[in-house]
């Protein structure tokens, strides 16, 4: 039976499937005349080698291409194509692409030209070596003078490039098959893309200390060229490397096991209206925290914080008061004029957290920080204006710049910072990978501020704000587009699936508390005016956050699964008795065999078909 394609995604409009490349042992897709999910016999070795072009805001050209070819047979593929970027002011750029492989051989030629000239963050190759099996695996660089080093991938998320100056980056995919990977055309560097929760390590062209935008000359001709060079000295005739692909996915218990995050919802002071109006709802989730919103540089202030406490006085769960402090005045002045501004709306949260507006702006390598008063003068006068209140801080933007920015923590009571998978991609498989990447980052977290009270959110899948450019990216087509701040993934089962999935893997990370989504808005739980869905409906992802909530509190427990990128699932001891709660974060339906777990009313190794991004809550016996 075929799924409604809005069901799953909120909007009909599928994604192109990938044209499957082979070449002996070695299998490629071909998704938009980049590749991705590089093979060999069996084995990811690149997560993808993709020519790629960047604007000014660090937004992606969606190149049209025209003149694709595509020859293969059983030990050769060729494609050829060109693709066209259109920018500002009639400006273009034209890029010739060759593709060539052979077994254990892999060529990526690109010629790039522009008869008007052409300004760009970035123009030309970016690598992705996948991180599970690969994070702490020693590594050989090749740098541009010739000189090599042995190394590691590192294991904690890096927060400056961990590899300069490169020519090549060579690894071991398996026991005796090693990958080497050569740039040529430009200098080459890495960065560790967990930072933004990308489930990869990132080489690209053009070192970020260069300067940006930059411009390309009229007639000017960029060329560059990856090879992927596999060495196979294994000696044994068969080599089992991969699952059946018929074989159900199995599920057994672990040995990991906590007690499940409360579970919030974010406010800002634009959707309080519509949240006061949908408060019922809002009873029926029953969030443990309300996280409230305010900003003065966006225009918020005592009339918006009233509105923000209409909202909190009808929430019968705690509430912290989110802070972008702008930092124009002394943070003294600014903190007792937000305290003003409480006390005039009557509104007492639990909590403050705080961070200066500055630091929602990334500072890349390279780049001056920008002026902002110590951190430890903030939280003092934090403590000074709220002295009844817990104080938080961190960043109001992503795990990138908390990294980048430690913040100091003795004047803290708990950590935070958000996340975001369309930062740098927007397809299906990248939003739906940068799940692996979590418990790096909760794990880097507890790496740097240890046993610290440590909350999450607001992470949704639509961008709330671009710390890499001067604005997140407008969407009104409904498209699958990098840094937008609407996606339409977020109407469908799709984010379901992604918002169980995140749960699931960051369990391990003692949160006190995780933010996935508001009420309303479009990042909300009910579908507003103006949407594809009808005013009030409640989104997929109501559920999960719904049963989430109900589940704060409760002993979780471990549940291994032999495909974690396919099927993710966990057991739970609470009110509701044990559970185990599974999830496929595929678009394809899944058989999942349950392996040791006991299911209530059944036999154990029960058999489950989930369909695609779909979850399934069973009881099981004590």
């Amino acid at each position: 039976m075929t799924v409604d394609p809005f069901l799953l995604y909120g909007t009909r409009v599928v994604e192109t499937p990938p044209v499957l490349l082979s070449a002996g042992k070695l299998e490629v897709d071909l998704v938009n005349g980049n590749l991705r999910t590089i093979r060999y016999d069996g084995t990811e070795v690149l997560r993808a080698i993709s020519y790629l072009v960047r604007d000014r805001d660090w937004g992606t050209y969606s190149a049209e291409i025209a003149d694709l070819k595509i020859a293969q047979n059983g030990d050769l593929f060729e494609v050829s194509y060109r693709a066209r970027c259109n920018g500002p002011a009639h400006t273009s750029l034209v890029i010739a692409v060759r593709i060539l492989g052979r077994s254990g051989h892999l060529d990526f030629e690109a010629e790039a030209v522009s008869e008007t000239g052409f300004e760009t963050n970035r123009c030309g190759f970016c690598i992705l070596h996948p991180i599970v099996g690969v994070a702490g695996a020693q590594a050989t660089v090749e740098h541009v003078n010739g000189m090599t080093a042995a190394t590691l991938f590192p294991d904690f998320i890096e927060p400056w490039q961990p590899f300069k100056d490169m020519r090549a980056l060579t690894h071991e995919v398996i026991p005796d098959v090693t990958a080497e990977c050569r740039m040529e055309g430009d200098t080459f560097e890495m960065e560790d893309q967990r930072n933004w929760s990308d489930a990869s390590y990132k080489t690209y062209v053009r070192p970020l200390a260069l300067p940006w935008p930059y411009q390309i000359g009229p007639n000017t001709p960029v060329r560059q060229k990856v090879s992927l060079i596999i060495r196979d000295d294994r000696t044994d005739i068969f080599h089992p490397t991969v699952e059946t692909s018929g074989d159900p996915i199995r599920l057994e218990p672990g040995k990991r096991s906590g007690k499940m995050p409360e579970i919030g919802l974010v406010v800002t002071p634009e959707e309080a209206n519509t949240t006061l109006s949908a408060i019922a709802v809002l009873s029926e989730i029953a969030p443990q925290e309300l996280l409230f919103h305010f900003d003065a540089e966006a225009g918020h202030g005592v009339d918006d914080m009233k509105r923000l406490a209409a909202v909190a006085a009808k929430h019968t769960g705690r509430a912290t008061l989110e802070i972008a402090l702008p930092c124009k005045a002394s943070p003294a002045q600014e903190t007792a004029q937000i305290a003003r501004y409480l006390r005039a709306a009557s509104f007492k949260p639990d909590a403050i957290m705080i961070s200066p507006s500055v630091d929602r702006q990334s500072t890349p390598p390279g780049s001056e920080w920008p002026d902002c008063p110590p951190l430890e003068e903030i939280y003092a006068a934090a403590h000074s204006a709220f002295p009844s209140m817990r104080i938080g801080g961190g960043m109001l933007s992503y795990f990138t710049e908390l990294n980048r920015k430690r913040v100091p923590d003795g004047q803290l009571g708990f950590i935070s910072h958000c996340t975001n998978p369309i930062v740098h991609a927007a397809d299906d498989l990248s939003v739906m990978q940068t799940l692996e990447a979590l418990p790096f980052i909760t794990r880097s977290v507890r790496a740097i501020y240890g046993e610290m009270p440590y909350r999450i959110g607001p992470s949704t899948i639509p961008m709330r704000q671009n710390p890499y450019g001067s604005r997140t990216m407008e969407n009104p087509s409904g498209g699958r587009i990098p840094m937008a701040n609407r996606d339409p993934r977020h109407n469908g089962r799709f984010a379901e699936a992604f918002a169980l999935g995140y749960a699931i893997r960051v369990l391990d990370a003692n949160l006190e508390c995780l933010t996935l989504s508001a009420l309303t808005g479009p990042f909300g739980l009910i579908a507003g005016p103006g949407e594809p869905s009808k005013e009030g409906d409640r989104r997929p992802l109501f559920s999960t956050v719904r049963i989430l909530a109900a589940l704060a509190g409760a002993a979780w427990r471990e549940c291994i699964s032999s495909s974690p990128s396919k099927i993710l699932a966990f057991a739970t001891t609470g009110a509701a008795g044990s559970q185990l709660h599974v999830v496929n974060l595929t678009s394809q339906k899944q058989e999942v065999d349950c392996g040791r777990f006991r299911i209530a009313s059944t036999h154990p190794g029960v058999g489950l078909a989930l369909p695609p991004f779909g979850t399934a809550l069973l009881p099981l016996l004590d």
